[in-house]
């Protein structure tokens, strides 16, 4: 007996490679719940729409890979810093989400961590293959990682898994822990990605390529974050003080970390590599009205970080957090 289909239903364009919103527009738009972002979702709509053709790399086949991104200089020496970084931090946070998939309190929740940490994972994934791509060996790549990324992971990643772990793992607190991933984490660290793809637009095609996949996700995780929690706080809402001691404490984490000192050191080795190979990049903007070969180090990063604060009045507003605006931005 001949098994027999029907047609195929569309992606939903928010996972369709080519109809998603950028992360920025996406992220302050778009709705999503885990009930809608449930396995069914992944399967179909992000594994077959999302990464269709581009499961094993994060990137189709023909993207292009410049040679000049495999030769050394500082532009492939920003590119494997930024993504081993990255990768790094995406191995933790797939780490991490095991505990939210443990704390889940319904299906729809448990089945949405779930996902999220198989995206974190392949991002991760996507990350160090890319190096290997650029000619880093395959068989050293992990521990090749670890090592250039060790001062990182010190002084910035491990305080950060350190206050995520004592919410979701230690005191238990569910939607405190939907809260710093949702907020201080990907709420943060989600305008220098949607940057990362402007980057590298002209430079290095397949590594935007697959900064856009990841990107896709991140919206995901983001829209489907804030309405857990805003769901919580209608149900709950007692538990707003709790909430906004949560973020106070993860604006101090963000104070007290050296970001920016790794950040800047990358963006002014992507910016000598940038000038030379201006004849790549042209006269590309990297937002409207404004050409990247006339960006500085300081410049992105500060872009950036406005991004982060604009994103955050919108999100903010979403979940009924106005008051938490000033907080996040360092002015409350």
């Amino acid at each position: 007996m001949t098994a027999t289909t029907g047609p195929t239903p569309p992606i939903a364009h928010e996972a369709d490679f080519d109809t998603a919103p950028g992360l920025l527009d996406g992220a302050k738009t778009l709705e999503l719940t885990a009930e809608r972002c449930d396995l069914a979702y992944w399967f179909t709509d992000v594994a077959q729409g999302t990464l269709r053709g581009r499961g094993a790399t994060g990137h189709t086949a023909d993207a292009v890979i410049p040679d000049f991104m495999k030769e050394p200089g500082p532009l492939r020496e920003a590119m494997v810093l930024e993504l081993g970084y990255r990768s790094l931090a995406e191995e933790i946070a797939t780490r991490l989400l095991a505990h939210y998939v443990d704390r889940a309190p319904g299906v729809p929740e448990l089945e949405f961590y779930a996902t999220q940490m198989i995206d974190e994972a392949r991002h991760s994934r996507v990350f160090r293959n890319h190096l290997a791509e650029l000619g880093m060996p395959r068989e050293t790549l992990v521990a090749d990682i670890a090592e250039m990324s060790a001062d990182y992971r010190r002084r910035v990643l491990d305080p950060v898994e350190e206050f995520t772990l004592d919410i979701i793992r230690d005191q238990g607190d569910f939607a405190g822990g939907v809260a710093v991933f949702t907020i201080v984490i990907e709420g943060v660290l989600a305008p220098a990605a949607e940057l990362s793809e402007r980057k590298w637009d002209r430079l290095d095609p397949a590594a935007a390529e697959l900064s856009r996949t990841a990107a896709i996700d991140e919206i995901r995780h983001l829209a489907v974050g804030s309405a857990i929690l805003r769901d919580h706080l209608v149900a709950h809402p007692e538990y707003r003080p709790r909430l906004m001691e949560i973020l106070r404490a993860g604006r101090k984490l963000w104070d007290e970390v050296p970001d920016r000192e790794f950040v800047i050191h990358r963006e002014e080795l992507f910016q000598q590599g940038m000038e030379q190979h201006a004849d790549v990049v042209g006269d590309y903007e990297l937002w409207p009205g404004r050409r990247m070969l006339d960006t500085t180090p300081e410049e992105r990063y500060d872009t950036a970080e406005r991004w982060t604060d604009e994103m955050a009045e919108v999100r903010m507003a979403y979940m009924g957090l106005e008051d938490a605006v000033g907080i996040l931005s360092g002015k409350g």
